[in-house]
C-alpha cells in the first residue's frame, strides 16, 4: 500500500468511527452528512467521493462493523482458551452485537432496510458460515461437539442459548449478565443433568470445564 493508498485509508476509517458513532446513536435520517464529515475531521465532499450517497455510507459502515466483530470472534476462537471459554466470550460477544442490530434496525426507514436485509442475509452466507465451519470442527475435534452432529444442528443449538442471552442483555448490570452465561453454558455444555451424567449420553467427553473453574 503506497503513502496515498495509506492516507485514503485512514480517511476511511475516521468516516466509519464517526459515522458508526453518530448512526448508532441517532439513526440514519437524524444525521447528516455535514455532521459526519465534522466529526471525521474531513470534507463532505470527501464523503461524496468515496461512498456516493450517505445510505451507501450506512452499508458500508455496518459492513465494516460487521468485519471488526467477526475478526473478534477469529481471535477468540484462534486464542490460548479452553473450547468452552471461547463458546462462552463468542457467545457474549454475539449476544451484545445482536442487541445492538436490534436497537438499530427500527431506525431504519422502510425502502432501505429490505436492502438492507438481504446484505446481512448475503453476508452471513459467504462469511460467517466460514467462521461457523471453523467452529464446529473446533468443538469436534476437542470432544465438545458430537463428531456425528451436523453443522447446521450444532449452529441451531448455539443460536437458541444466543438469543436467550441477547434477549437478557442488560449492558448495566454486568455481573448478573455473566451469572446467566456461566448457567447458560452449564446446559449448552453437559444439558440440564449437569456434569456428572454418564459420558454415552452426553455431548462431549470432558468432565471438567474451565468455565466455572477457580483458581
Amino acid at each position: 500500500m503506497n503513502g496515498y493508498e495509506r492516507r485514503k485509508q485512514k480517511k476511511k476509517e475516521q468516516i466509519y468511527d464517526a459515522s458508526l458513532e453518530l448512526f448508532f446513536k441517532y439513526g440514519l435520517q437524524k444525521v447528516s452528512v455535514n455532521e459526519i464529515a465534522h466529526k471525521a475531521k474531513v470534507s463532505p465532499a470527501t464523503i461524496y467521493n468515496y461512498f456516493g450517497t450517505k445510505e451507501q455510507l450506512y452499508t458500508d459502515t455496518l459492513m465494516n462493523w460487521m468485519d471488526k466483530q467477526l475478526a473478534q470472534y477469529e481471535s477468540i476462537l484462534d486464542s490460548g482458551l479452553s473450547f468452552p471459554e471461547k463458546t462462552k466470550e463468542i457467545m457474549l460477544l454475539e449476544a451484545k452485537n445482536l442487541k445492538i442490530l436490534a436497537d438499530e434496525f427500527p431506525k431504519v426507514p422502510s425502502p432501505e432496510l429490505s436492502g438492507l436485509m438481504q446484505m446481512m442475509e448475503s453476508y452471513s452466507e459467504q462469511k460467517v458460515a466460514h467462521f461457523v465451519r471453523k467452529f464446529v470442527a473446533l468443538g469436534k475435534q476437542e470432544g465438545y461437539i458430537n463428531k456425528d452432529q451436523t453443522e447446521e444442528v450444532t449452529m441451531r443449538y448455539f443460536t437458541m442459548f444466543k438469543n436467550e442471552l441477547s434477549r437478557s442483555w442488560d449492558p448495566s448490570n454486568q455481573e448478573q449478565t455473566i451469572l446467566e452465561t456461566d448457567q447458560l453454558m452449564e446446559l449448552f455444555f453437559y444439558g440440564l443433568a449437569g456434569r456428572g451424567r454418564p459420558q454415552e449420553q452426553g455431548v462431549g467427553n470432558h468432565n471438567q470445564s474451565s468455565i466455572s473453574k477457580k483458581d
